[in-house]
């Protein structure tokens, strides 16, 4: 099966067991490993050495989560990500960065807000003369009114997602960000149906209940979290006239729903049950944005 010359590289034998060749290489360190030291990784697979160091690097609150969240290395919530990585993050900061820069170029503010804005009205054609385009519902997150809108919200983006991806995976991460701002828009369309926003500040509130959630969960001290998300909610219900606080309200309701959820269902022989519910609240979202705000504006 192999040639000779294959047979006399030490590189082609596994660097634990020098008796076993093998065509695998550690993701991590790039040394060859045979079956028995292969740890499955998101991409690959890795090596003991690198797999201990791995989890000798993980912060407190990481460990934790291991622990209360039943993951191990080969299935669990922190194999998920590579090396703990907020990876997710990350790629929104950049999309969401880069749109909103773009923004700022004279002349361009207007089509690309006008294009991506959710408005309830693109929900229902036969209620209005607009087309219909749902997929506003989460093209707002991705839009921003002005460059201070843009930049609070990045920071927030930055700072929830690198708690919260780790312990999550990105998977879990993702779904929570986007059916969180889903939650947003359809509270606008349902509370105030002839609102025009932008911004992922619905996404952003499902962030931080999730995180006050699972912080509670695995028994961290949330108070600081609490009284930030408090100030947020006083402040766009009662100072900020431009602000759509049905959105915050949205994300906020269903960031916690979410979050319930996967505290509720984190072993990995729950995994189906955790998809089914998910599932599940995006389709009552879908349904209560396709009857609920008609009505309202019929009215």
């Amino acid at each position: 099966m192999t040639t000779p010359e294959f047979a006399d590289n030490r590189d082609n034998f596994c660097y634990r067991h020098p008796d076993r060749q093998s065509f695998v290489l550690c993701q991590r360190c790039l040394r060859t490993i045979c079956g028995e030291c292969q740890t499955p990784a998101p991409v690959g697979v890795v090596c003991p050495e690198c797999m201990k160091a791995e989890r000798k690097n993980r912060t407190p609150a990481q460990k934790r989560a291991e622990r209360r969240w039943g993951g191990r290395s080969s299935g669990g919530a922190m194999a998920m990500t590579r090396g703990g990585k907020p990876i997710v993050t990350y790629a929104l900061l950049a999309v969401t960065s880069f749109i909103g820069l773009v923004q700022l170029i004279p002349g361009l503010d207007g089509p690309i807000s006008q294009a991506l804005a959710f408005y309830a009205p693109y929900l229902y054609p036969s209620l209005s003369l607009l087309p219909f385009e749902p997929w506003r519902l989460l093209t707002a997150m991705f839009v921003h009114g002005g460059f201070i809108h843009l930049a609070l919200n990045m920071l927030a983006l930055w700072m929830l997602g690198q708690n919260l991806e780790p312990l999550l995976g990105r998977a879990r991460f993702l779904s929570l960000y986007l059916i969180s701002g889903l939650g947003g828009s359809v509270a606008v369309a349902v509370i105030a149906p002839d609102t025009a926003t932008v911004g992922a500040s619905g996404a952003i509130f499902g962030l931080m209940a999730a995180l006050l959630i699972i912080g509670r969960h695995l028994g961290a001290n949330v108070t600081g979290l609490l009284l930030i998300l408090g100030v947020n909610l006083v402040y766009g219900f009662l100072f900020a006239q431009n602000i759509a606080w049905q959105a915050h309200l949205g994300g906020l309701v269903v960031g916690a729903l979410i979050a319930f959820i996967l505290t509720r269902t984190k072993r990995r022989e729950q995994r189906i049950w955790q998809i089914v519910l998910l599932a599940a609240v995006v389709v009552a979202l879908l349904v209560v944005v396709a009857f609920v705000p008609p009505l309202i504006l019929l009215s």
